[in-house]
């Protein structure tokens, strides 16, 4: 951890940095980050909209869903439900601000990225193109390597993720001194 101080006109401002971690933090903030938002895209998708999500995931004229079997309104909203879960516990990983978090939510992403990267590798819909088979394979595989990052990138211990708030001391102000 690397201190600093500087003096203000009111009194002194003192800053801490964790030098020693400040790029794997940041590799670990920024992962929970995409993480977070690429989760709340879909469990709000698949949650208020079940059907388009069923019949546009992922967008951009690809259909990896509804080439692999009937839509079910039921599975396409737990889908959604299950996404938004994972993208709170993100978030409030990123509010808590702590490794022990990071960890937390990576176990989380892993604990769905696993079984899921399983299923698709083994499970090829008729209708599903290499190309898209392919690079849907690679949006699982990405799932397990963010919850990786998150669980194995931050330094051992529970320090924050993000620098600590500078500390200002302001030193209380002389009146006018009178003589006696």
């Amino acid at each position: 951890m690397r201190i600093s101080v500087q003096g203000t006109g009111e009194g002194l401002r003192v800053r801490m940095r964790f030098e020693r971690y400040r790029r794997r933090l940041l590799i670990t903030r920024t992962v929970l980050i995409v993480l977070a938002v690429q989760g709340a895209i879909i469990g709000l998708w698949a949650t208020l909209a079940p059907h388009s999500w069923y019949t546009s995931f992922p967008g951009f004229g690809a259909q990896w869903v509804a080439v692999d079997g009937p839509y079910n309104h039921h599975l396409a909203a737990d889908v959604g439900a299950f996404f938004s879960a994972l993208t709170a516990v993100t978030i409030a990983a990123l509010v808590v601000d702590g490794t022990a978090a990071a960890r937390i939510a990576g176990v989380g992403w892993l604990t769905f990225g696993l079984p899921h990267l399983v299923y698709h590798t083994f499970h090829r819909p008729d209708g599903l193109s290499v190309a898209g088979y392919t690079i849907s394979l690679i949006a699982a595989l990405l799932l397990i390597v963010g919850g990786l990052v998150c669980v194995f990138a931050p330094p051992r211990g529970d320090i924050p993720l993000s620098d600590p708030r500078p500390i200002d001391v302001r030193f209380p102000r002389r009146g006018p001194r009178t003589s006696r």
